[in-house]
């Protein structure tokens, strides 16, 4: 029973990792991505639709994203959702395809980015955390019912803080790459 315990604490840190690496890619870099339309969704016949299902992105070179709309009839309304995101960039649609340039970023706009990236980091690892406790508070309760030893109790603690160190640890490995990424020129 213990031991399902630990592997699921260990499934859901995973996620919360998995979750930061979403966020991640959703951050706008130097570089064209088209994942950072992930999270654009557009007014599509009516209906919320993401973006990245009603169109084809490609990335011809670094600094442009090519947006095809498979439905030529949802052109202004994707370019409408791309406006209203807060990603700061200027499509521009010539009747087939909506060409999204991105301009370098500025020192500032970097930091913010940088700030932003540390901000999820952190939410990850508050989430990693809790996830302990959350492991720790149902062994405790196991060892107050007199299910497991005290022994045990403290094996499977060590066990659970070794699992969080090795995500948080992972955690800031993906943040100080990300953070590499954005400070890039």
């Amino acid at each position: 029973m213990t031991e399902h315990n630990i592997a699921d604490a260990r499934d859901r840190m995973a996620k919360a990792a998995t979750a930061l690496g979403h966020e991640f890619a959703g951050v706008r870099t130097g570089r064209a991505s088209g994942s950072i339309f992930e999270k654009i969704t557009v007014d599509y016949y009516g209906v919320t639709t993401p973006l990245l299902q009603i169109a084809g992105v490609s990335s011809p070179e670094p600094q442009l994203l090519v947006i095809s709309p498979y439905d030529k009839s949802a052109m202004g309304a994707i370019e409408k959702a791309i406006l209203a995101s807060d990603l700061g960039l200027n499509p521009s649609n010539d009747g087939t395809v909506i060409r999204v340039p991105f301009p370098p970023l500025t020192e500032e706009r970097r930091k913010e980015l940088a700030k932003l990236c540390k901000q999820y980091a952190e939410d990850a690892r508050v989430a990693v955390r809790n996830i302990r406790r959350d492991t720790n508070d149902f062994f405790k309760h196991q060892e107050k019912e007199h299910d497991i030893s005290q022994d045990d109790l403290h094996r499977l603690e060590a066990d659970v803080q070794k699992t969080t160190d090795g995500y948080i640890t992972e955690i800031d490995e993906m943040l100080k790459r990300k953070e590499q990424e954005i400070m890039e020129v």
